[in-house]
């Protein structure tokens, strides 16, 4: 289809008519009708000769408007399907996220740490999805709504603090409030990341409740036990072996995955966590609403290229009508 992106510049084709410059008489008129009528069958007709010379400025000037107003072809609208994943991580923060139970490279770090090593890996492979970020603790926190702005959740998830909001750990607040931020999107699928190295021991809502509320949105919510099965701790009595996960709720966990058609995923360390998160990125994408477009090739060169063509016969026309005529010095 033909178009013109500026079409109103085509006012300008009207300009030249106020620059006209009226006539004036170049003599007395006849006084007599009948001579008049007379000469003008044996005489051609000035104005219609003038009419011809001033053709070839005129088609000019509707060259250069027509380029002005940018005259493009546009094609067959082509329809890309847009696909993606809406995923709200929630993470625990509460203070047994402080244990130090995870090893890189031979140095141990603690579980907030190791989360947001992977995590942050995870968000970076996320193009083309939408990412939310809850936190919770004695309460539950939306940091980020669901955004394709990666870098943002990124840097919330970065700034995030042991003991921010608390030392406990309310797993149904979290539920309830990822339910709550889900249900403001008209999705194909929503998901929910839910990371915890506890029980459940805080917050106004039980995880039972919460589960319920998510069952009824649809949302399925994939689980995640974060923490060692063992540890070696020195005391004054020696060393000694310890279970640093004993409040690790599996059962709540993998109840809350079973029933909402997700899955549980138990990371005893940095390399299991890891390659949860790579199984997580296996989720099955969803349509959006497609991106149209028409692909549009400009035609503004070709009135400007006849236009010139014009312009220099014109100019050639001039320069050997005065050569022909100009006395010889």
């Amino acid at each position: 289809m033909f178009e013109l992106t500026y079409p109103w510049l085509t006012l300008l084709l009207i300009l030249p008519f106020f620059f006209k410059k009226r006539r004036q008489d170049s003599g007395d008129a006849l006084t007599l009708p009948a001579l008049a009528r007379l000469a003008a069958k044996q005489q051609p007709r000035p104005g219609l000769k003038r009419h011809f010379a001033t053709l070839p400025h005129a088609l000019i000037w509707l060259l250069l408007v027509l380029a002005a107003c940018q005259p493009r072809w546009l094609g067959e609208p082509v329809t890309l399907p847009q696909q993606g994943r809406d995923l709200m991580l929630a993470i625990d923060l509460s203070g047994s996220m402080d244990m130090s139970d995870m090893v890189l490279d031979g140095q141990a770090m603690n579980r907030l740490a190791a989360v947001k090593r992977v995590v942050g890996d995870f968000i970076v492979q996320r193009k083309g999805d939408r990412l939310g970020l809850i936190l919770f603790a004695d309460a539950a926190y939306q940091q980020t709504p669901l955004t394709y702005d990666l870098a943002t959740v990124q840097t919330f998830l970065d700034d995030s603090q042991l003991k921010l909001v608390g030392q406990r750990t309310a797993i149904g607040e979290a539920i309830g409030l990822a339910v709550k931020r889900l249900n403001e999107y008209e999705t194909s699928n929503k998901v929910l990341v839910l990371l915890s190295d506890g029980a459940n021991n805080a917050g106004n809502i039980q995880p039972l409740e919460a589960l319920a509320l998510a069952k009824a949105a649809g949302i399925k919510i994939y689980t995640v036990g974060v923490g060692a099965e063992q540890m070696v701790q020195q005391t004054i009595f020696g060393r000694r072996t310890v279970n640093p996960s004993q409040d690790l709720d599996e059962q709540l966990l993998k109840q809350i995955a079973s029933e909402t058609g997700g899955q549980y995923f138990r990371a005893r360390s940095l390399g299991e966590l890891a390659q949860i998160y790579q199984l997580l990125d296996q989720l099955e994408p969803i349509s959006r609403d497609n991106l149209t477009y028409r692909p549009q090739r400009s035609l503004l060169h070709w009135p400007l290229a006849v236009a010139l063509l014009l312009s220099f016969m014109l100019a050639i026309r001039r320069i050997n009508w005065r050569r022909l005529y100009e006395p010889a010095r």
